[in-house]
């Protein structure tokens, strides 16, 4: 057991401590300097010469119109962004004022590690396998519903129906798919199975599915945005500057897949020892790198490195990580989540207030035996994790808002934006940080934030609703 040296006093300790957790500390400065990056990226991603060395590849979504509030039927939704696939089924309506009544039910499936490392076949097989169980269950099987496909991976949409597979992310292998039309994929497999009839109409992004269901909350919502395991967001364009589809009038949502920001350098002087250890073990090194400073697939493990750099400095458990401090991943984000909500408000470190019972608890379940002030740092260093979290994904939002005003050439403007995912809903502290910076780098702006509740499935049947509308499809009665 190594005993801490005495000048290793409470006050040197503190010191230290909040020596090590500065690098996490960003000026407003950096981050007016990130949002100005971000900015010339997503320029550069829209210009028809620059789009292919772009980091962040603003892609066309052919979603041009929002829901009017006219459109009714039935409609089918699937949801794919994760090990978890959700089928659901929405009933559009319309209420006595005459707007829309939503009503959904679903139900959620889990993808087996086989089919997402497999092959194309056997991962679609599965999708439609899921969605025959659905239909089985709920009585449809003898209605060919229009379907909407929220489908959260890198897409080139070449219209609202055909997008082709850039490349898989989130853990997802399966061969066959990458460089081929997702919609096509799914239409083989139902073809295959042969038991029931699908007219799949819209293929979109979360982000998308996102906005679009916001926006039947508010009509002012032209922002989508996820928080969650991945971090992406989109936005109504103007169609002018959308260099990658034809025409000039009105305006098209664009999905920024923004996650890749930082593959040009463009981040390289604010990633810190931490952030290149999360990388270089990552399944794509080099790739994701603005994703990887903010999303709940990394913030658990920055947090776990962070505690295992302070124990190595004698800062923290006398000098000691358990074997399960020390394995990778088994600091969840969760934790982080748990570890400040259990200490609200923060207490000064070493401060005889605050609850630290549910962070002793945490950390005991890791085989470690924290002392207050242990309590203390570890919940120090997940506010700093998640605070740098909150205002680098606040920079990117505010790059896009102040892009917009700019477009639009308005002194000021007037904007909601919808918010998905679990960092967003269950960080007891993200929300507000996040929000606060966005305000603070958007002078004359006026934003309103709405939570999506259930987005990806009833923002792509709306869209799918939209579809069936201009397309003058049946709908089923």
């Amino acid at each position: 057991m190594k005993v801490l040296g005495r000048r290793n006093s409470v006050v040197e300790r503190v010191v230290m401590v909040e020596q090590i957790l500065s690098e996490f500390l960003l000026k407003k400065e950096d981050l007016k300097e990130v949002m100005r990056r971000m900015q010339h990226e997503m320029d550069r991603g829209l210009r028809v010469e620059t789009h292919d060395e772009a980091s962040v590849k603003m892609l066309p979504t052919y979603v041009r119109s929002t829901p009017e509030g006219s459109e009714v039927g039935d409609f089918l939704a699937l949801d794919l962004g994760g090990t978890n696939f959700r089928v659901m089924l929405v009933k559009v309506g319309e209420d006595e004022e005459g707007g829309w009544k939503v009503e959904t039910k679903h139900q959620m499936y889990s993808i087996p590690e086989d089919a997402m490392t497999g092959t194309a076949e056997m991962l679609f097989d599965y999708i439609a396998e899921c969605i025959s169980d659905f239909l089985t269950k709920h009585n449809l099987k003898h209605k060919k519903l229009p379907l909407g496909f929220t489908f959260s991976f890198p897409v080139r949409h070449e219209d609202l129906d055909k997008g082709i597979l850039l490349n898989w992310t989130k853990g997802f292998k399966a061969s066959g798919a990458e460089g081929n039309n997702v919609v096509g994929l799914l239409r083989d497999a139902i073809k295959r199975r042969g038991d029931f009839e699908m007219d799949v109409v819209a293929m979109v992004n979360d982000t998308v599915a996102t906005m679009i269901s916001c926006y039947y909350e508010d009509r002012s919502c032209e922002v989508g945005m996820i928080v969650g395991t991945g971090c992406n967001a989109c936005y109504m364009e103007e169609m002018r500057t959308v260099e990658l589809v034809e025409g000039e009038e009105g305006r098209m949502c664009v999905n920024t897949e923004w996650g890749a920001f930082g593959a040009n350098g463009e981040l390289e002087e604010f990633r810190l020892e931490y952030d290149r250890v999360v990388d270089e073990m990552s399944i794509n090194p080099g790739q994701q790198l603005y994703e990887k400073l903010i999303s709940g697939k990394y913030m658990g493990e920055l947090v776990r490195l962070v505690l295992l750099k302070l124990v190595n400095e004698e800062l923290l458990f006398n000098g000691e990580a358990s074997d399960l401090l020390k394995t990778r991943g088994s600091f969840e984000t969760r934790f982080v989540s748990q570890v400040e909500s259990g200490s609200l408000p923060s207490p000064p470190v070493g401060s005889d207030s605050g609850d630290r019972k549910q962070i002793y608890n945490i950390l005991t379940t890791f085989g470690l035996l924290p002392s207050e002030m242990d309590c203390d740092i570890v919940r120090l260093t997940c506010e700093s994790v998640s605070t740098r979290a909150a205002h680098m994904c606040g920079a990117g939002l505010a790059g896009v808002i102040n892009l917009m005003k700019e477009r639009r050439s308005q002194e000021s403007l007037k904007i909601t934006v919808g918010v998905d995912g679990s960092v967003y809903k269950l960080h007891p502290c993200f929300k507000d940080r996040f929000h606060k910076i966005v305000r603070e780098l958007t002078p004359h702006c006026d934003i309103t934030f709405i939570q999506s509740e259930e987005g990806s499935g009833r923002g792509a049947a709306l869209i799918s609703a939209v579809a069936c509308k201009m397309a003058g499809c049946m709908l089923a009665e």
